[in-house]
C-alpha cells in the first residue's frame, strides 16, 4: 500500500491575509508618504456621507482615490469629471479589497490648458443659456451718487479707484471687502454682488448706483474666483449695472462677459463709473456758448422777419385820416338824407289818408251787413225751433207712460231695501230688518214680520 508524503518544510514564514494586507499598507504609506499626483478626474461619485470618491488616470494606468467629508471644504477647487488636476495626498491601501489608494488632501488645476480648456466648457454653456447677451447688458447712470466697490481692503485696488474716483467726481464710495482668491473666495464675491443687490433704497446703507468688480493682475490660477459660476451668475442676476475690472488689460475672466461694462484696470473702472468734472464743466461751458449764440440767431433772425413784414404794412395815419374823411362825407350826407326821406313818407301817408273811410263810416256799413244777415236767418230757424219742440214733447209723453211712477199712479207699490234697490220677493224681504214702501206720493219705513216658532208638544213623564 503506497503513502503520500507532506512536501518539506521550507524556511518561508507562514502568513495571513490580514498579515499581508497590513504589511504592504504600512510599506506604501511608508515608502511613498505625502505625494502629488497628476491625472483626469472619472468615476467621481458624492455619497450621502459626505466623503467623495473617485479614481484618477492618464493614457497607462488609474489610481482610486478618496475626499473625505472633513477636508471636503479646504480642497481647493470643485471637482469634476473630466478635469485634469494635480492631488496632494498621502497614499495608502485598502486591505478588504486589496487596492491601493490615494487620500486626497488639495487638488488644483494641472497647468493652463487644464484651466483653459474648463473655463470655455463653463463659457459655452452659459452662453447658450443667454447670460452673454448683449441685449441684457444696461447702460450706467450718469452721474452715480454711490459707487459700490467688491475688492479686497488691502492693495492699490481700492485706493485706486478712490483717487481716480476723488480727482474726477468726488462721490461716496462703499467697499464690499472679500478675498480675491483663494478658498472661499469665489463664494465671497457672489455674496457681496447679491448682497449690494439686496440693499433696499433709503436704507441705512446707501444703495449704490453702480458696482465695481476689481482686483489687480496675477496668474490664470489666481483670477480663477472670476471665473467661477456662482460668481457669474450673480453678476448677471445683478439689479444694479456692473462693470467688471480683473486683473491686466491682457487678461480675461468670465465676468467680463456677464458684466454691463468691462475695464481693462481698477481706475479704467472709475473712470467709466463717473464722468470727468473738468470735461464735463468744459461740455457744459461749450453748450452755453452754442445756446447763447443760437438764441442770438434766432433773434437777428425774428427782427428780419420783423423789418420785413413793417415795410409791408400800409401807411396806419393815411389810412386813419382817408377813413375819418369817408365818415365826415357819410355823416354829411345822412344830415341831408333825412328830411328829404320825412318828406317823401309824408307825402306818401297823406295819399293813402285821402282814399281811407272814416271809422264811423265802416262801423254803420257792417251793422247794415249784419242787419241783412239776421234778417235772412230768422224765418228757417224759427221753423226748426218748433218743429223740434213738437218732438220733445211726443218723446216725453211716452217716456211717461212706460214710467213705473205711472204704475204706482194706478194703486201699486214698491219695496226698496235700505241701500235702495228694490225687493222683489218676501224670502228676501223676511231677512231685512226694515224696508221702504214707495208709493206714488211718498215713501214708509216698515219691518217686516217674523213668523212665529212652532210650539213643541210637551211630553208626560
Amino acid at each position: 500500500m503506497s503513502e503520500t508524503l507532506a512536501p518539506p518544510a521550507g524556511n518561508l514564514p507562514e502568513l495571513t491575509v490580514s498579515e499581508i494586507a497590513g504589511a504592504v499598507k504600512r510599506t506604501l504609506e511608508t515608502a511613498f508618504g505625502r505625494v502629488r499626483v497628476r491625472g483626469e478626474i472619472t468615476e467621481m461619485k458624492l455619497y450621502a456621507s459626505g466623503h467623495t470618491y473617485m479614481a484618477l488616470k492618464d493614457e497607462g494606468a488609474k489610481i482610486r482615490a478618496i475626499i473625505w467629508k472633513g477636508n471636503a471644504a479646504r480642497i481647493g477647487l470643485k471637482p469634476e469629471n473630466g478635469i485634469e488636476v494635480i492631488a496632494t495626498g498621502r497614499i495608502t491601501s485598502y486591505p478588504e479589497r486589496s487596492e491601493y489608494q490615494l487620500i486626497i488632501e488639495r487638488l488644483e488645476y494641472a497647468g493652463e490648458g487644464a484651466l483653459l480648456a474648463r473655463i470655455e466648457a463653463l463659457r459655452l454653456r452659459l452662453l447658450a443659456e443667454g447670460l452673454f447677451d448683449p441685449a441684457r447688458k444696461r447702460a450706467l447712470p450718469m452721474l452715480p451718487r454711490v459707487i459700490g466697490v467688491v475688492s479686497s481692503p488691502q492693495g492699490a485696488v481700492i485706493q485706486d479707484i478712490k483717487t481716480t474716483i476723488a480727482r474726477r467726481f468726488p462721490s461716496h464710495i462703499v467697499l464690499w471687502p472679500v478675498a480675491v482668491q483663494g478658498e472661499g473666495a469665489a463664494a465671497q464675491i457672489a455674496a457681496a454682488i447679491a448682497g449690494f443687490g439686496a440693499l433696499p433704497p433709503g436704507g441705512a446703507i446707501p444703495r449704490p448706483d453702480v458696482l465695481i468688480i476689481a482686483r489687480g493682475g496675477g496668474s490664470l490660477e489666481d483670477l480663477m474666483a472670476f471665473n467661477d459660476e456662482a460668481v457669474v451668475r450673480a453678476a448677471a442676476m445683478s439689479p444694479i449695472p456692473l462693470i467688471s475690472a480683473v486683473g491686466h488689460e491682457t487678461d480675461t475672466t468670465l465676468i467680463d462677459f456677464a458684466a454691463d461694462r468691462r475695464a481693462p484696470t481698477p481706475t479704467a473702472a472709475a473712470e467709466l463709473a463717473v464722468p470727468d468734472r473738468i470735461a464735463l464743466a468744459a461740455d457744459l461751458a461749450q453748450s452755453e456758448a452754442r445756446l447763447a449764440g443760437a438764441l442770438l440767431r434766432i433773434g437777428q433772425t425774428v427782427r428780419l422777419r420783423l423789418d420785413r413784414a413793417a415795410a409791408a404794412l400800409p401807411d396806419l395815419p393815411a389810412l386813419l385820416g382817408t377813413a375819418r374823411q369817408r365818415l365826415d362825407d357819410r355823416g354829411e350826407r345822412l344830415d341831408l338824407a333825412m328830411p328829404a326821406l320825412l318828406t317823401s313818407r309824408r307825402a306818401t301817408l297823406d295819399r293813402l289818408a285821402n282814399r281811407l273811410l272814416h271809422p264811423r263810416e265802416l262801423i254803420a256799413a257792417k251793422r247794415h251787413s249784419t242787419a241783412l244777415l239776421a234778417q235772412r236767418l230768422a224765418v228757417p230757424l224759427l221753423a226748426r225751433l218748433r218743429e223740434n219742440h213738437l218732438r220733445l214733447d211726443a218723446a216725453a209723453g211716452r217716456l211717461e207712460s212706460l214710467s213705473y211712477n205711472a204704475v204706482l199712479s194706478r194703486g201699486f207699490a214698491l219695496a226698496i231695501n235700505p241701500q235702495g234697490e228694490p225687493v222683489t220677493s218676501a224670502k228676501t224681504a223676511n231677512t231685512l230688518r226694515r224696508l221702504t214702501i214707495r208709493f206714488h206720493d211718498g215713501d214708509i219705513a216698515v219691518s217686516p214680520a217674523r213668523p212665529r216658532p212652532t210650539a213643541q208638544p210637551e211630553l208626560d213623564l
